[in-house]
């Protein structure tokens, strides 16, 4: 934890992701990444000069063996509100919509249910799990798919809901991420759609770890690339 904790740091304070008084709704999907946000950002909260709330929101998308029960008690250990938003995500994408590429679809329903609860429960920002390799995977999709060098930024701005989005663990490696859940022998939700695994950016990931077969610092590098470039939203803001 004490490594997720220094990644996290340097990620909220190279760009004041939380300030003082915010009240940060925690998109908790219960896989490993957003269920070591949650305690991680439980920590953090606990030394963080800057005081602040947060609440954990689960979507439900409707999938098969999308079991809360033990986010539930988790959050209760730890003394953090949650709260569970029942949606028909998978009747709409798959059954109504029968996408052939529906992960798009998915993200963004789950997304705006998200941005409406947390603004429901007073929240002003929101929390995501999303770590290094998936900033890095978000990059390589737009380069070779669209032809923009561009990924999503730590910290980005929605007008129409007056609501900030911040990643604090964009810094973080997902091997990090892999140990603290297994060393604590901590339960995640199972991957529970058909679609898990055949994604582009499974695509994505595969490529990274195999050019870093043969560069190994490929991570890093490509890091360093993104925070020189002029990419949108990766200018630091603290000194």
């Amino acid at each position: 934890m004490q490594e997720i904790l220094k990644y996290m740091r340097k990620a909220v304070e190279d760009f004041n992701m939380i300030e003082e008084g915010d009240k940060i709704g925690l998109g908790l999907s219960g896989g490993k990444d957003s269920t070591t946000l949650l305690f991680a950002l439980d920590r953090f909260k606990k030394f963080f000069p800057k005081k602040f709330d947060f609440i954990a929101i689960s979507i439900d998308p409707g999938f098969e063996g999308f079991n809360t029960d033990f986010l539930k008690q988790t959050c209760k250990q730890l003394d953090i509100e949650y709260i569970i938003y029942d949606s028909h995500i998978k009747e709409i994408v798959f059954d109504i919509r029968d996408e052939k590429n529906p992960c798009s679809l998915c993200a963004n329903l789950r997304r705006g249910m998200l941005n409406s609860v947390a603004k429901e429960h007073g929240c002003n920002k929101i929390a995501l799990a999303h770590h290094m390799e998936d900033m890095l995977e978000t990059f390589l999709l737009n380069v070779l798919y669209t032809g923009n060098i561009s990924t999503f930024a730590p910290v980005t701005y929605l007008d129409k809901m007056d609501l900030y989005t911040i990643r604090p663990l964009i810094y973080t490696p997902e091997k990090d991420i892999k140990t603290f859940i297994k060393k604590n022998n901590i339960s995640v939700i199972p991957k529970c759609c058909s679609m898990d695994g055949y994604s582009k950016r499974e695509d994505m990931k595969k490529l990274i770890n195999s050019l870093s077969r043969d560069i190994p610092y490929i991570k890093s590098n490509m890091l360093g690339a993104i925070q020189r470039s002029n990419i949108k939203g990766w200018k630091k803001i603290a000194n």
